[in-house]
């Protein structure tokens, strides 16, 4: 079996080295071609032909890997190592030992994630987590003008802003459609979710299943502002907490982009070498038939 392994080797605290992972591989009878992302050429090692395409790293990583396999037909495997591992975590990957999942590909689930399209004045893009305005879209703002420092973890760091942020944001006026029906109004957040998480491990979509064929649309009011600030305040008790937010599903969400932060995954727009005319317009994010294929090990019996 022809394999690729991309590797993100500054991803988490306990990212395995390249020998390692590829001495993991090779015990399992994978022989796999390897590819750092720190070094050029990971693109063109995804066009090459190959059976299988294993990804170690954060979502960021997996993110790349998997816009570029969309409707490629070619199975993904992870080795989550990355922070958030949302991606992962949808998929039920998460704190497992590496060994486990590779050996469990051989008889793995094969599982479809839709992959939605964003277009905008910018162009069209893939994403696989989600596309919002609002708190979590400022919150990635401001991290991007904020002075570097050391994080002991930055999924709780995230968190803290969040709730800080929550109690004073201001609403935003949004002009919106969902499957061709107005739900414009005043919303703290609009997050349209392709998975149960998004950024630091918000569980705003309880009801997603990958491959459904739809997106989450959470819309946060000023009237949902103490339950989404209550959410902030017990995450640490229960992980998958229900935020119980007003939520739909769709497959076509129509914003009129007024130029606010807006993020599509991990990137922001408009980007700060933005043109004027790709500072504002109409933005579209949809399923449109996209799937990336992941191989989901069982996980291993529980002894008696």
């Amino acid at each position: 079996m022809r394999v690729t392994l991309i590797h993100n080797p500054g991803a988490g605290k306990q990212a395995m080295t390249a020998a390692a992972l590829k001495r993991l591989l090779g015990e399992h009878g994978h022989g796999a071609r390897y590819q750092s992302t720190k070094e050029d050429g990971w693109k063109k090692a995804l066009a090459k032909e190959a059976d299988l395409v294993v990804v170690a790293g954060g979502d960021g990583t997996v993110g790349r890997v998997a816009r570029r396999m969309a409707g490629r037909g070619v199975p993904v495997a992870l080795l989550p190592s990355g922070t958030a591992n949302n991606i992962a975590r949808t998929l039920g990957q998460l704190e497992r030992p590496f060994e486990e999942l590779v050996r469990g590909w051989a008889s793995a689930r094969r599982v479809h994630l839709d992959v939605g399209v964003a277009s905008g004045p910018w162009g069209e893009r893939y994403f696989v987590e989600g596309l919002g305005i609002g708190l979590f879209a400022a919150l990635l703002a401001r991290s991007e003008v904020a002075q570097p420092k050391k994080r002991t973890n930055p999924v709780e760091d995230a968190l803290r802003r969040l709730q800080r942020q929550a109690a004073s944001c201001e609403a935003i006026e949004v002009a919106a459609r969902l499957d061709d029906k107005d739900i414009s109004g005043r919303y703290l957040m609009l997050e349209a979710l392709n998975l149960r998480y998004v950024g630091p491990n918000l569980h705003l979509a309880p009801e997603s299943a990958p491959g459904d064929g739809h997106f989450d649309v959470v819309l946060v009011t000023e009237a949902e502002r103490l339950r989404l600030v209550h959410y902030f305040e017990q995450w640490q008790e229960n992980r998958e907490r229900l935020s119980m937010l007003p939520s739909r599903k769709g497959r076509r969400l129509e914003l009129e982009w007024t130029g606010v932060e807006l993020h599509i995954d991990d990137k922001l727009r408009p980007k700060k070498s933005a043109k004027p005319e790709e500072m504002a317009g109409r933005v579209e994010a949809r399923i449109g038939g996209e799937t990336v294929e992941f191989l989901v090990p069982e996980p291993k019996p529980a002894r008696r």
